[in-house]
């Protein structure tokens, strides 16, 4: 028995968090692939390279070293197009130093198992990163620990378990004001735009919770928010967190979760095979069935990611599925809690802490299964019924999914214009 749910819990953790072999199958049925379907990139160029400067933008690599000590990339597209021609035309790299101190600076913070590509999957016209840029803002994105880009550390390996002995609670106590700090001192000072994409958001508002980057966070856009899940409706999440699966995997023995793992490629290949699974709708099954996505944007997406986390970070996600409210990692037993803790049970995160003053623009999707509407209603009654009504705004989009807002071919005109308003006002 024991065995039969080591294998079982296997099985469901690498098709809820391993989309690329169904993605791909849903890429054969579409009616806008021409020819070769996604060409294979094993060894992708870095963003800049591969994306951003092949687009004619500006891209700057830097680098910050977390408390403690995990060494995280940074993206910067310190200005648009319609600026490298006046930036040419300037001779003095001084002044060239003081306008971009002038434009606000905005960090776009990324979701679970993909990194910062995920802004700039698209064409100038569809993705966030390069409207942000164009739109007169100095653009800094940023890559989590863990992610390919990421991966360092003052004296640890990915290879050490204790490198991955973490989970979204140090994202948002280490990660988060790390990168906003050196966003901030990088820009003469000036407090920082954000943009997150689900679980981005949530570290954002487990800060705001405990009124910490409140000095250096001008405004906070939250795309598909996630925070309570206790009733997600996606149910292979539901039933992940039901059995322990991530638990199981980690008494295994697994501490970094990697979706092209060769024990991950092989469970997917029996099982799809069988004639009750269609491995065409598991994408959809995950994360809700996007209404908005084209062909060349998911190829883009195949050939960077799913990436890597942490087998505790999984944990912890399912932890929240499983019981109300917000905690910091619950380590199992009292004597560890107090341990970390002081306190028997993990402290709450109260999200109706959050200063009514911070402007917030929160957008989520009728179809999201992940940021579901009765837990997203929740957060918004949390919030929006205390905040200042002149520092909030809401917008639903009824057909879009998880997905669909950061690589919807329509996302510039639904999300994204209201957002660089928004920044515009704030």
């Amino acid at each position: 028995m024991a065995r039969n749910l080591c294998l079982i819990s296997f099985v469901v953790l690498f098709i809820g968090f391993y989309p690329h072999q169904f993605l791909s199958g849903r890429l054969q049925s579409s009616k806008n692939v021409t020819g070769d379907l996604c060409p294979p990139s094993p060894h992708p160029l870095g963003m800049c390279k591969a994306r951003v400067a092949a687009f004619g933008y500006p891209c700057e690599e830097h680098e910050v070293t977390t408390e403690d000590g995990y060494i995280l990339n940074l993206k910067r597209i310190p200005y648009g197009l319609s600026d490298c021609d006046n930036s040419d035309e300037n001779d003095s790299s001084d002044e060239n130093d003081s306008d971009e101190n002038e434009r606000p600076p905005v960090l776009l913070f990324h979701g679970i198992m993909v990194d910062g590509f995920s802004w700039v999957l698209s064409t100038p016209e569809q993705s966030l990163g390069f409207i942000l840029a164009d739109s007169g803002f100095d653009v800094w994105i940023a890559n989590c620990r863990g992610t390919n880009s990421s991966r360092g550390h003052t004296h640890l390996s990915p290879h050490d378990p204790a490198y991955w002995d973490w989970t979204w609670d140090e994202l948002a106590a280490y990660d988060l004001p790390a990168v906003l700090q050196y966003v901030s001192e990088q820009t003469g000072g000036q407090k920082v735009h954000y943009v997150g994409h689900s679980l981005g958001t949530l570290i954002i508002l487990a800060s705001f919770s405990e009124h910490k980057l409140l000095h250096i966070v001008r405004s906070a856009v939250l795309l598909c928010p996630i925070a309570y899940l206790n009733r997600m409706k996606s149910k292979l999440g539901l039933l992940s967190a039901q059995i322990f699966l991530a638990e199981t995997v980690h008494m295994l023995g697994f501490h970094e979760f990697n979706p092209y793992g060769l024990v991950a490629q092989e469970l997917l290949t029996q099982l799809c095979s069988h004639p009750e699974i269609d491995c065409l709708d598991l994408f959809s099954a995950v994360a809700g069935p996007d209404c908005c996505l084209n062909s060349s944007t998911t190829c883009i997406f195949l050939q960077h990611g799913p990436q890597s986390t942490s087998v505790k970070n999984l944990i912890h996600l399912s932890q929240m599925v499983r019981a109300e409210g917000i905690r910091r990692y619950d380590y199992g037993n009292e004597e560890e809690n107090m341990k970390h803790y002081d306190q028997p049970r993990p402290p709450l995160y109260n999200l109706s802490d959050i200063p009514t003053h911070v402007p917030l623009f929160l957008t989520h999707g009728g179809q999201d299964f992940l940021g579901d509407l009765p837990d997203t209603r929740h957060l918004l009654k949390t919030l929006v019924k205390r905040h200042d009504h002149d520092n909030v705004e809401v917008l639903y989009v009824p057909d879009y999914a998880h997905i669909d807002f950061v690589m919807g071919y329509n996302a510039p005109t639904l999300i994204y214009e209201p957002i660089v308003e928004f920044f515009k006002r704030n």
